[in-house]
């Protein structure tokens, strides 16, 4: 029977490499086609970069959005277009043919005014052979779009390293009992889905890690990471470190530890828009070399508005047990000063507006004998915070 034309439609979820039906796309949501009356040995695949919205689903207060991406191609383009749709599978409000630049690789860059509501920014490219890529980012725009959209699809996640064997160190009682209390308030009080991983050695501290990074996050989504163990801070390097289960104690090049400068490079490339790290570890303080000391004022809105307002902008913040010295891990049995008043702030449920605010939680810590330390790092945004939300 003679093919017509027509097109397959493949939905693919991760990076694959090019092949006859292995072809490159850039995010789980590429849409690929492929005109099967063309020789099949001879389709390759467009690949499409996002820069710019970085998140596949995200929001703004403004109207105006920056759109920044890259079409790469193994075969002449085409055609690339820039569409804008009220709907993922609706027709195209507008559409733009982007001038190549080359035959092989294209840049977009536009400035686009988006509606209040649901958008859909997408890039369609397609080469000469008759294979197709498209691409969309989701951007919800406006106050009001905003309010609809809160605490419907946005989730929490809580994420616990906590280690009190140790191979060459001595162990401790309390990470582990520490961080099953914190993880279950959080998940009875507050709604996260809570991991809780225990005295892994460092390679698997960053696997695990490269797993979170690795999910796709709505805009409105949180990551809280808890470290409780031993930690150390080196003079000659001048950098502070967490120890891991298997740490060598006689180690000078620090090989074996778990650096500072690592966890923030790993974590702040996470594409989790709001992230809070806290440390209840020895030198804790030492993770970020400028210690932020402000504190946010907020003015009276309503509940909806300031979630809103607070989970539009980027969130980068830490929270360690102590600065550039040792802090207590507490006695069998009990828990560490710095996870009791963290437990303490837990349970107030952030009050009678039902959100426990960064602000509040560190006025809670600052009661410790040793001072915790509080502050901003990585891409961190101005006004940006970390909600505790209560059922």
């Amino acid at each position: 029977m003679k093919l017509s034309r027509r097109y397959i439609l493949l939905s693919l979820l991760t990076l694959v490499s090019p092949a006859i039906f292995g072809q490159v796309v850039a995010t789980r949501t590429n849409q690929v086609h492929i005109d099967v009356t063309k020789p099949s040995n001879a389709t390759t695949l467009p690949r499409i970069v996002w820069e710019l919205p970085r998140l596949e689903y995200t929001n703004s207060q403004e109207n105006r959005v920056d759109v920044k991406a890259t079409v790469v191609s193994t075969e002449p383009l085409k055609s690339v277009r820039l569409a804008l749709k009220t709907s993922n599978d609706g027709e195209p409000s507008a559409v733009k043919n982007v001038e190549l630049e080359s035959p092989l690789v294209t840049s977009i860059r536009q400035n686009l005014y988006l509606p209040d509501g649901q958008n859909y920014i997408e890039i369609v490219a397609e080469t000469e052979m008759g294979g197709i890529v498209s691409d969309f980012r989701s951007v919800v725009v406006g106050m009001n779009a905003l309010k609809d959209a809160v605490a419907i699809d946005r989730k929490d996640y809580g994420l616990f390293f906590a280690t009190d064997q140790y191979d060459n160190w001595g162990d401790l009682v309390n990470p582990i009992y520490d961080s099953k209390a914190i993880g279950k308030e959080l998940e009875e009080r507050y709604g996260f889905e809570v991991k809780i991983v225990e005295n892994i050695d460092q390679n698997d501290v960053f696997t695990i890690l490269r797993e979170y990074a690795l999910r796709n996050y709505k805009p409105q989504d949180q990551l809280f990471i808890f470290f409780a163990g031993h930690g150390q801070y080196d003079e000659t390097f001048g950098e502070g470190y967490v120890v891991a289960r298997n740490s060598i104690a006689n180690d000078p090049g620090k090989n074996t530890y778990i650096s500072h400068n690592r966890l923030r490079n790993n974590i702040d490339n996470i594409k989790c828009d709001h992230i809070f790290l806290v440390m209840d570890v020895c030198f804790g303080g030492t993770f970020d070399p400028v210690l932020a000391s402000s504190r946010s004022v907020y003015s009276e809105v309503d509940n909806v508005e300031f979630m809103v307002k607070k989970l539009a902008v980027k969130t980068r913040k830490y929270l360690t047990s102590g600065g550039k010295e040792y802090v207590s891990d507490g006695i069998a049995g009990k828990h560490s000063p710095f996870a009791s008043r963290f437990l303490e702030a837990l349970k107030t449920n952030g009050g009678e507006d039902r959100l426990l605010t960064l602000t509040e939680l560190n006025s809670f810590m600052e009661r410790l004998q040793t001072t915790p330390r509080f502050g901003a790092f990585g891409s961190d945004q101005d006004a940006s915070d970390f909600l505790f939300i209560a059922k």
